[in-house]
């Protein structure tokens, strides 16, 4: 840790090593002083097993116990500080459940048939999960192998989603503007809780900041305090979820679809802004990268 600035915890994993029970430490190893002739290393300074205290949100001192070895597909699994395993997947299905119910209501307000935009909305899914985790293999310009099973991209599901529940929408001779108002708000509702399950999974987090209204969280790899980008977005959905409800069901909006448009603008702009404060470089290249050997 650095004199005068909070502690931090770093995870890691370690593959292809022989299975059973491992007694694992760590020694901070700094580069050696250059100040006279000879060249003086400094001591390897010991480090403490990090744990993590939720009721205080912060880190604490974990007991220096042997640590069992596990299948690498159970690795991601590992106890993290500040990192739920699976909230994500949770929380995004909570959100999801929570957006249809959301839009049947609006559907049921607005005399359009519930069944035939569920159905559509449905469609829309899951041409947009398909999008979403295309644009991601394209964004992270990996090998295809190692990128389609990491991550998904918010940007590929809001392009690829509505161009399916359109064309859905045309063959079940379902009022366009109708349902495009009705699946905003509970669209929404979904970013919020999503994200949440973002922060507590420990993806598309901030960078590090020394902010006073940083938070400590994690990108499974490193726990510091940094900026809540996460709660931001989720905040936002929030806001757009609400005001957007209000709109449709009050019949502020002359035009059916509008608000749709607008609250995807809003939510595009601040989303934009808050990816140039995450910590993860939003690499994109149609090639894939080259190795430097060249195969």
């Amino acid at each position: 840790m650095t004199p005068g600035a909070e502690p931090v915890a770093l995870t890691t994993w370690i593959y292809g090593i022989q299975p059973g029970t491992w007694d694992v430490s760590a020694e901070l190893v700094q580069p050696p002083h250059h100040g006279s002739r000879v060249a003086v290393r400094p001591t390897p300074i010991p480090l403490e097993r990090a744990g993590w205290s939720w009721s205080r949100w912060q880190l604490t001192t974990a007991p220096a116990a042997a640590i069992q070895t596990r299948w690498a597909l159970l690795a991601p699994l590992a106890s993290i500080p500040a990192v739920v395993p699976g909230s994500f997947t949770v929380l995004s299905i909570a959100g999801i459940v929570l957006s249809y119910v959301v839009q049947a209501s609006i559907l049921g307000r607005l005399g359009v048939s519930v069944g035939g935009g569920i159905f559509a909305a449905l469609l829309g899914l899951i041409g947009g999960i398909a999008g979403a985790k295309a644009w991601h293999m394209i964004l992270q310009a990996k090998p295809w192998r190692e990128s389609i099973l990491q991550g998904w991209s918010v940007d590929g599901f809001l392009v690829v989603a509505p161009l399916v529940a359109l064309v859905s929408l045309l063959v079940l001779d379902v009022p366009v503007g109708a349902f495009l108002d009705s699946v905003t708000p509970g669209m929404y509702v979904a970013v919020t809780i999503g994200r949440l399950g973002c922060f507590f999974t420990g993806c598309c987090a901030g960078r590090p900041s020394g902010a006073r209204w940083a938070i400590r969280s994690s990108d499974r790899r490193i726990l510091a305090r940094r900026i809540p980008t996460q709660l931001m977005e989720s905040l936002t959905g929030l806001v757009i979820a609400i005001a957007s409800w209000l709109l449709i069901v009050n019949g502020v909006v002359g035009v059916q679809g509008l608000t749709f448009f607008v609250a995807l603008i809003a939510y595009i702009g601040v989303r934009q802004g808050l990816l140039r404060l995450r910590s993860d470089a939003r690499s994109f290249s149609w090639r894939r990268r080259v190795p430097a050997d060249g195969r």
